[in-house]
């Protein structure tokens, strides 16, 4: 199991979600579109990290939602 995140980076990763920035199921993508907000580097990569596990569960959701309707 890895390190649990804190409550800051997800209230902060929450607060970037619905200000409508587009995040990716890709870390590396997602760490460049972080880079602006001049974040320290393991910050940036929690949140990163943190942005890609949520998208990825979004995805699969939404599969998911789509297998069960047909």
């Amino acid at each position: 199991m890895g390190k649990t995140k804190s409550k800051s980076i997800r209230k902060s990763a929450k607060i970037l979600n619905s200000s409508g920035v587009n995040f990716n199921e890709g870390f590396e993508k997602n760490k460049k579109i972080l880079v602006g907000l001049n974040l320290s580097k393991k910050l940036r990569n929690q949140m990163a990290g943190l942005m890609t596990r949520t998208k990825a569960q979004e995805l699969a959701q939404i599969e998911k939602e789509k297998a069960r309707r047909k």
